[in-house]
């Protein structure tokens, strides 16, 4: 019989109840006892959903209080030595101080999990660490299900995965030497898991989709060889995900398993994986299928999953076929049913994590009796039909627009020296000079007034005097501060993305569409169902308001177009390269109207760059063609002395500072401080061409960098790159923390360049 499979569930609940209880942790306001309460609910609400949906193997030990590789981490130890950890069990206090950092512990760095906006903790290896089971919470969890009478396949983030994640600031050590450590504690898991009755144990590779060496291939022949001897009792269904093994497909195959999982909604080529699959499958190898796509939120055409499905069950029979979502459903908001503000066609063409959840379930009935589901599965196909003939999916005027394009209109019409010369003429920066990313505390009278306006509670005039008057308290602590380039706040934006696509046309928003971005953060990705344009200014009111009160400049703030295709739902019909041409459209004509209103200093935000590199290194040259394109479209329709800023975070940019570079903005602000500066041994060697603001303060922490601390990082700036080339800025905006944070620090800060700045005109 086809089982239905599910390889993770959304970890925030339906109404975010996961923020809500760590939040309150943190602050005080709640015990460790509520938060287990809460995390307990949230566990088993997901279980009972899916027993209920009719997913036969239901996974636990996919919940985390913030992050599945931190809890990896902790499983095995690997507690970094600055946390002070006695070695035990790793505890609370612990675990959430890697996340977040100490009073004066600095937390464990962070960056984007593959291609996707989850950020995951990095891992870090150093001489002495010793890895031991230093957390039981995957057997807990296995425990807790099974007291409710529901059965789960344990999910585990595997060996090589878990080492080629991490990384070591130590020379002579390299995450594979850790493997003979490693094992050993996975092994004891795995018998504990055996022991309280697991017969199924599911094993996160996500690495074998990536490029990898001999070594690694090897390191996942040795790894498995030893598990599956350890504990021949259980099943292990190994899940790779994100796209192809490629020729990692052999090795994959030829491990010691007994399940494989393909993600066959991001393969290019899914039909070729499957035949290329079936060529080579053991006799005894079950199969799982990733049909439904984990990480966007468009209804499953499931004539096309069908199909797909049957080709395999003729090969291999019913018994060995598995039918599951691409990945972890994590990447996905938990229930369209509660969203209230979308309409009715549109819900028509969409599915969340609980409505994925019955079209797995669903895919399974039908590959088995496909007459008794025959109602449901003609309802599914006239929502797709709906969506391919709707009017509101394809504007001529923008298709027109984007035919008129050239080369020209992506391309600064001076070198950047000329530019730089003209700008400095313009602005009168000093040497160093200090700004932030843009946004400032998005205190609770930000937020209760915005939900009061949007409640019809305050009117429009009233709410626009509230963000006049918070605009106005930014511009004059920035003054008081000392920052030399400043920002407005954005107290009207609830978040970076979602901002645009609540004014842009061909995109929606949804009211209750979270998902997790790390810990307790999470955010609201618009849905792009349509050609995208802009009805009208964006940004332009209140950026004119804010450089109305100071002489000092104030830069407009824009979200440029890769990360609001990365960071939304984005439309599967065409080409994701022709969406991010028209978005950067609609934000070039905004960039020309804030010039327009005088603004000397314009940002255009590109977090994502990184984060949207195909995951094979063969495809990113045309990725990154389109993607700097579409950058120099926004950007390139400005004079000379408009300065153009970029801002970029979270990522591993070292290997991208070519593109980066054609990129051609005067100014790149760029998230360095958890890694110690470590981005800027690639500038270094690349030498990097204009100027460039490496952050140096962590904003995702809550610890006060001292003035001391800045100084240090700026030495190691200065140590790599010109005077007259360094910016100085924190790591990103300053929406999440609080105003007791952020005075300190920013003060600090400019302390720090100021000293930096009279020892470099000294020397």
């Amino acid at each position: 019989m086809v089982i239905a499979s599910n390889l993770g569930y959304p970890r925030i609940g339906p109404g975010r109840e996961l923020k809500k209880a760590l939040e309150s942790f943190w602050g005080g306001r709640s015990d460790a006892a509520a938060l287990d309460a809460a995390g307990a609910t949230l566990r088993r609400a997901s279980w009972e959903l899916q027993r209920a949906a009719g997913i036969d193997q239901i996974p636990s030990n996919d919940f985390s209080l913030y992050d599945h590789v931190l809890d990896t981490a902790a499983m095995l130890g690997a507690v970094p030595s600055r946390f002070g950890w006695n070695g035990a069990m790793v505890d609370r206090d612990t675990y959430f101080a890697m996340a977040r950092g100490g009073p004066n512990t600095p937390a464990m760095e962070m960056t984007k999990w593959f291609d996707t906006n989850y950020h995951y903790i990095v891992p870090e290896f150093e001489p002495g660490m010793i890895f031991r089971l230093a957390s039981s919470k995957a057997i807990d969890e296995y425990r807790e299900a099974k007291a409710l009478g529901i059965e789960t396949r344990p999910k585990l983030l595997g060996p090589v995965s878990f080492l080629l994640l991490g990384k070591s600031r130590h020379a002579g050590i390299e995450p594979l030497d850790l493997l003979d450590q490693a094992l050993p504690v996975y092994e004891q898991v795995l018998r504990q898991l055996a022991e309280a009755g697991a017969t199924w144990v599911q094993v996160d590779e996500p690495m074998l989709v990536l490029d990898l060496s001999a070594r690694a291939r090897a390191a996942y022949a040795q790894a498995y060889a030893r598990l599956s001897a350890a504990c021949p009792s259980l099943k292990f269904l190994l899940a790779t995900y994100f796209g192809d093994p490629g020729d990692n497909l052999e090795t994959a195959l030829e491990l010691p398993v007994a399940g494989l999982h393909l993600d066959l909604t991001r393969a290019s080529h899914a039909g070729q994986l499957v035949q290329r699959t079936l060529a080579a499958v053991p006799d005894a190898l079950t199969l799982s299928l990733g049909l439904v796509d984990g990480r966007n939120v468009w209804r499953t055409d499931l004539d096309a999953a069908l199909g797909t499905a049957r080709a395999v069950l003729e090969s291999v029979g019913s018994q060995r076929v598995m039918i599951g979502p691409s990945c972890s459903l994590l990447h996905t908001p938990v229930d369209l049913g509660i969203e209230t503000e979308l309409d009715e066609e549109l819900c028509s063409w969409l599915a969340f994590a609980r409505q994925k959840v019955d079209e797995i379930a669903l895919l399974a009935r039908a590959l088995v009796d496909e007459a008794a589901v025959a109602a449901e599965l003609e309802a599914r196909r006239a929502a797709l039909a709906s969506r391919r003939a709707s009017s509101r999916v394809h504007d001529p005027a923008v298709a027109a627009r984007m035919g008129s394009v050239d080369e020209a209109m992506q391309r600064r019409v001076t070198a950047f020296a000329q530019r730089q010369a003209a700008q400095q003429a313009r602005l009168r920066l000093p040497l160093l000079p200090t700004t932030t990313i843009g946004s400032f505390p998005q205190t609770g009278a930000v937020r209760k007034t915005r939900a009061a306006f949007k409640a019809g509670r305050l009117s429009a005039a009233e709410y626009d005097g509230f963000l006049e008057s918070e605009i106005e308290r930014v511009v004059r602590f920035q003054e008081e501060v000392g920052l030399d380039v400043l920002v407005h706040g954005e107290p009207e934006r609830t978040d970076m993305v979602e901002y645009f696509g609540e004014r842009l046309s061909g995109v929606a928003v949804t009211k209750h569409g979270w998902v997790q971005s790390y810990g307790s953060r999470c955010a609201r990705p618009p849905i792009i169902y349509g050609d995208v344009s802009r009805p009208e200014p964006m940004t332009v009111r209140w950026a004119r308001y804010a450089q109305s009160l100071t002489d000092r400049p104030v830069k407009g703030m824009l979200t440029g177009p890769i990360t609001i295709l990365q960071w939304s739902f984005v439309r599967d019909d065409q080409p994701r390269r022709d969406t991010a041409g028209q978005i950067a459209l609609a934000i070039r004509d905004e960039v020309r109207d804030l010039e327009a209103a005088g603004i000397r200093v314009i940002q255009i935000d590109e977090p994502a760059l990184r984060e949207g590199l195909p995951l094979r290194r063969a495809q990113w040259a045309a990725y990154l063609e389109w993607a700097v394109a579409s950058f120099r479209l926004v950007a390139a329709g400005v004079r000379d002395e408009t300065q153009i800023h970029t801002h970029m975070c979270y990522a591993e940019f070292n290997d991208i500072l070519e593109a980066i570079a054609r990129m051609d903005a005067d100014v790149i602000s760029i998230e360095a401080s958890r890694s110690q500066m470590e981005l800027l041994e690639g500038f270094a060697r690349f030498r990097y061409p204009n100027q460039i603001g490496p952050g140096v303060y962590d904003i995702h922490s809550p610890r006060v960098p001292s003035q001391e601390s800045v100084e240090t990082l700026i030495d190691y700036a200065l140590d790599v790159l010109a005077a007259d080339q360094l910016w100085i800025n924190p790591d990103c905006g300053l929406k999440t923390r609080n105003w007791d944070e952020v005075r300190p620090s920013l003060m600090h800060m400019v302390a720090a360049a100021e000293r930096q700045r009279s020892r470099v005109t000294a020397s």
